[in-house]
């Protein structure tokens, strides 16, 4: 993770300083003109993308890509963030970094002032900055999107990349995204069932837009025997559900004793998970070794990958696992997510969600069956084409020259 960097905006700086001021490309705003923007000399297309952090996941590796891409493309490119945590993606050379929350000096025991102080430094963000287009995701951040950006020049186009209805959990989070929904620019969806979450005009006018593959898992499919490990990606909480996954496993375990079950990722419920593990005596067939840099490596010689979340949106773990020609088994997500990538019975196995028996017979079907998870595997490895960064990342180009272009 890259720190101080010239490139980087700081805001947990306290100090001497006025406390509106903001930190920008490792030099302070008012040190120009105070109060005024940047004089922008640059007369290429400058894209904002908006994010709570870049804390290692699913929606923060699609806003990796995508800035990485409009990057190689030409454009300006500024990664504005909330906070900065441990274990960040890094950003390529040239993306600008900019840290929108309010500093423990701005801070205030009242709420409400404290939410309007971060409204405006937002607002102000973008003022400086003058991106053409700004995209965000995932619940409150669209909304402070689309309220910050009014009365500027720069085009709001918020995105969807979960489950909507854990996105927007309540009656009014609904009422505020069908209300707000419509005053953004453009609204990017995953899924065609997630339409219908939102209002009529909102799920209309929306349109759907796959995440790209990661170039690391453009690969040719593993040729070999395969090792006889089950894996699965994810952080360790309660919605991925990986409990079921370690008890499905340990009914099978006395009949394929060669094979293991590994989960990487981290999370919350690391230590309950090692807890379960040890309660079956698996501490030698079940692994969780944490988080790890090199995932295609570690598992595209596998002999099963396994997603038993509750919910998702279009699982990024799923895409790379079938891109690298793994055979799948997934649950069956509310969003429609896990259909919109697997064709039952040809490309992959899809369960009932927090279905235990299902995840039991589909697993021992498959491990019993390697010449039919061969031929998922295979079919699998064909998104290759379907999810291509070149043609997945032009769709999203297209669609925000459009935005930008609309008066």
């Amino acid at each position: 993770m890259q720190k101080n960097g010239k490139n980087e905006l700081n805001n947990n700086i306290g100090g001497e300083k006025a406390k509106n001021n903001i930190y920008h490309a490792g030099k302070l705003a008012d040190e120009k003109q105070p109060g005024k923007p940047y004089e922008i000399a640059d007369s290429r297309r400058k894209i904002a993308f908006y994010i709570g952090s870049l804390h290692k996941g699913g929606a923060e590796r699609v806003f990796i890509n995508l800035a990485e891409y409009f990057l190689e493309q030409g454009y300006q490119v500024v990664m504005v963030t909330q906070y900065r945590k441990e274990h960040e993606y890094e950003l390529a050379a040239g993306i600008e970094r900019v840290i929108s929350d309010i500093t423990p000096r701005e801070t205030t025991r009242n709420r409400v002032v404290n939410f309007l102080r971060r409204v405006g430094k937002l607002h102000r963000i973008w003022k400086m900055e003058r991106p053409d287009l700004v995209l965000s995701c995932v619940g409150k951040n669209n909304f402070m999107t689309i309220v910050t950006t009014m009365f500027t020049k720069t085009k709001p186009v918020v995105s969807v990349v979960g489950e909507a209805a854990e996105e927007y959990p309540n009656r009014l989070m609904k009422m505020l995204a069908n209300l707000l929904f419509p005053f953004a620019t453009g609204v990017i969806l995953q899924t065609e069932r997630s339409r219908t979450f939102f209002s009529g005009k909102v799920g209309r006018t929306a349109v759907i837009l796959p995440n790209s593959l990661n170039p690391d898992f453009l690969r040719p499919q593993y040729q070999g025997e395969r090792e006889k490990r089950i894996v699965s990606v994810g952080r360790l909480d309660a919605n991925k559900n990986h409990e079921m996954m370690i008890r499905a496993f340990a009914k099978l375990m006395e009949k394929y004793p060669e094979y293991t079950l590994t989960i990487y990722g981290d999370g919350a419920l690391r230590a309950q998970l090692e807890q379960m593990v040890a309660s079956f005596g698996a501490e030698n067939r079940i692994f969780l070794p944490g988080v790890i840099p090199d995932v295609a490596e570690k598992i595209e010689s596998a002999a099963l990958f396994l997603l038993t979340s509750y919910s998702e949106g279009v699982s990024n773990a799923l895409i790379e696992a079938m891109a690298l020609g793994l055979p799948v088994i997934a649950t069956d997500v509310p969003s429609g997510g896990t259909v919109e990538l697997i064709e039952h019975g040809k490309n992959g196995w899809i369960i009932p969600a927090g279905d235990e028996e299902a995840l039991t017979a589909a697993l021992d079907m498959l491990l019993s069956d390697p010449e039919l998870a061969e031929r998922l595997g295979t079919q699998a490895h064909k998104i290759q084409e379907r999810l291509a960064p070149e043609r997945v990342n032009r769709q999203w180009q297209e669609y925000f020259e459009q935005c930008i272009m609309k008066g």
